[in-house]
């Protein structure tokens, strides 16, 4: 599958904001792949479907966090924001016949991440998190760090720090992510 054939797929699931988010993000993973050898047509496709899941209905998503074993129901007990992204990797692959275990790491983990993120997994990450049109405090900083490795753990800290002030609970595999890297 090709970029134009997964961003065709993904934008009649999506809002028409959200749909150019996405096509920011992919543009954004593209350019962190160059950048740090990551492969550019997995990044491409893992970008573009990154978000597949985001606007499914909660009972739908609910429903399949508790019947895929792979998910874990303690996703339950956190932030609605973080399911549609283990969902996601679970629909791409049952809808969009997409199977191959990096790219659906890469969409599973894009929000929380997670402790020895593969390349591609940290360049989705980053790309979702940095991309043109995101605009919220430490964003610019991270933008502007030529590590990978720091840019993420930067990234990291801030939503930590951003959910600890919100009073929200805080995912085990974004303490795992940044344990990993510092």
């Amino acid at each position: 599958m090709d970029r134009e054939t997964a961003l065709e797929i993904v934008r009649k699931q999506l809002t028409k904001r959200r749909y150019e988010h996405t096509v920011r993000v992919t543009d954004t993973a593209l350019a962190l792949a160059i950048k740090y050898g990551a492969d550019r047509n997995k990044t491409e496709l893992a970008a573009a479907l990154h978000d597949y899941a985001k606007f499914r209905p909660e009972e739908e998503m609910k429903h399949i966090i508790e019947e895929d074993d792979g998910i874990g129901d303690d996703l339950l007990s956190y932030n609605l924001e973080l399911w549609h992204a283990p969902v996601g990797a679970h629909l791409v692959e049952e809808e969009v016949g997409i199977s191959d275990p990096d790219i659906l790491r890469a969409i599973r983990y894009h929000t929380t991440g997670r402790a020895d993120m593969t390349l591609l997994e940290k360049v989705i990450f980053l790309a979702d998190y940095i991309e043109p049109g995101r605009d919220f405090p430490g964003v610019e900083e991270v933008r502007r760090e030529d590590n990978l490795n720091t840019a993420i753990v930067q990234a990291l800290g801030n939503t930590v720090i951003f959910l600890i002030d919100k009073k929200q609970k805080v995912h085990p595999d974004t303490i795992a992510a940044y344990n990993s890297l510092v």
